[in-house]
C-alpha cells in the first residue's frame, strides 16, 4: 500500500479558480522557449540548473511572462482584482525593485476591495524542479490572505480540481486569527482529483512557525520530483531544516491518487485576497489589515531550477 496521506474534505465553499485578464494578456499564448537571463546573483544548487527567473527589474510587468487577472475573485472573497493595483517599484526599507500588489478598501464593481493577482498560465510552465519565490508579506490580521501557488496548465481545459492545485503557502487563515498567531500560523496544501458528492481529495497541513514571517523577506521553495512534494521556509537561512509539508505523488491507482494529477505542467500564481472563506471575514468591516490604509504584498525574484 502506498504511503501516501490523503484527505477527503470539503473545500472552501464556492471555490472554482476564475481567470481573468487584460487586454495585454493571453491565456492561450504558445509557451515560449524557456532561457536564462544574465543574472550572476542567483545560487546554485548540487544537482540543479536554473532555467528561468524573474527579478522584477524592469519598468513594467513583462506580459510575455505574466497575466494580469481582472475579476471578482471566489470562496466569497471581498476584492476585485483590477490591473491598478499590479505594479513594479522599491520596497522601501530594502531598496529592492520587487513586483507589488497592493489592497486596498475601496468600492469597485460591485466589490468593496480591490487588489492584485498575477499568473504565468501558458506562459511560464514547467514540469517538476526547484521553485523559489522571496516575498515580503504584508500584516495579515485581520482579514488579508496573501499565496504563492500553482495549478495544472490544462486547466483552461479540464477545470478545478482536476487540473491539480499545489499551495506553497497560503496565510491568514481563521486559526491564525482565532489563536491570535496570525504572523507565524500558515499553510499548505495540495488539492486533485475530481468532485464527488461536494468535495475532493485534499492534503492540508497548518504550522505554525517559531518566528514571524511578515516582518522581512522570507525564501518559500517547492521542491517537485516524480516522487514527492515538498515545500520549505527560509531554507538559504536554514538548510538542514525539514519541509513544512510533504505529500507522495507516486501512487496513480485510482482517480483519486495524487499521481495522476501532478506529473505535468504548472504555471505560478501570485495574489492577495481580501476576506473570503479562509479567514472567515465576509464583511469589510471585519478587515483590520485595512483600517489605517493599503496593504502590499512584495515579489523580490522568483526562480525556477531543473
Amino acid at each position: 500500500m502506498k504511503k501516501y496521506i490523503l484527505i477527503f474534505m470539503t473545500y472552501i465553499a464556492g471555490y472554482v479558480p476564475i481567470f481573468g485578464f487584460g487586454t495585454e494578456s493571453n491565456i492561450y499564448a504558445e509557451t515560449e522557449s524557456i532561457t536564462v537571463p544574465e543574472d550572476t546573483t542567483h545560487p546554485e544548487y548540487a544537482g540543479y540548473t536554473l532555467v528561468w527567473v524573474d527579478n522584477f527589474n524592469t519598468a513594467k510587468l513583462d506580459t510575455s511572462n505574466w497575466n494580469i487577472e481582472e475579476n471578482g475573485g471566489n470562496s466569497n472573497e471581498l476584492q476585485f482584482y483590477r490591473e491598478e493595483n499590479v505594479s513594479l517599484g522599491i520596497e522601501p526599507q530594502s531598496g529592492k525593485q520587487c513586483l507589488i500588489l497592493t489592497a486596498k478598501k475601496e468600492t469597485y464593481q460591485g466589490k468593496t476591495a480591490t487588489s492584485g493577482r498575477v499568473n504565468s498560465l501558458g506562459k511560464k510552465i514547467f514540469e517538476y524542479g526547484r521553485i523559489e519565490a522571496s516575498i515580503k508579506l504584508p500584516q495579515t490580521a485581520n482579514g488579508l490572505w496573501p499565496a504563492f501557488w500553482m495549478m495544472g496548465n490544462d486547466y483552461p481545459a479540464v477545470g478545478w480540481p482536476h487540473c491539480g492545485e499545489i499551495d506553497i503557502f497560503e496565510m491568514g487563515s481563521y486559526g491564525g486569527i482565532r489563536n491570535s498567531i496570525q504572523d507565524r500560523y500558515f499553510n499548505g496544501a495540495c488539492h486533485w482529483g475530481l468532485w464527488d458528492n461536494g468535495a475532493n481529495p485534499s492534503y492540508a497541513k497548518a504550522i505554525t512557525n517559531s518566528y514571524s514571517m511578515q516582518d522581512t523577506f522570507h525564501l518559500y521553495t517547492l521542491i517537485w520530483d516524480d516522487n514527492y512534494i515538498r515545500m520549505y521556509l527560509d531554507i538559504d537561512k536554514y538548510p538542514d531544516a525539514k519541509p513544512y509539508y510533504e505529500m507522495d505523488i507516486s501512487d496513480k491507482s485510482s482517480d483519486y491518487s495524487p499521481g495522476n494529477y501532478f506529473h505535468k505542467e504548472f504555471f505560478i500564481i501570485f495574489n492577495i485576497a481580501v476576506g473570503g472563506n479562509f479567514p472567515k471575514i465576509l464583511d469589510i468591516a471585519g478587515i483590520t489589515a485595512l483600517s489605517s490604509g493599503e496593504a502590499k504584498m512584495y515579489v523580490d525574484f522568483v526562480r525556477i531550477y531543473q
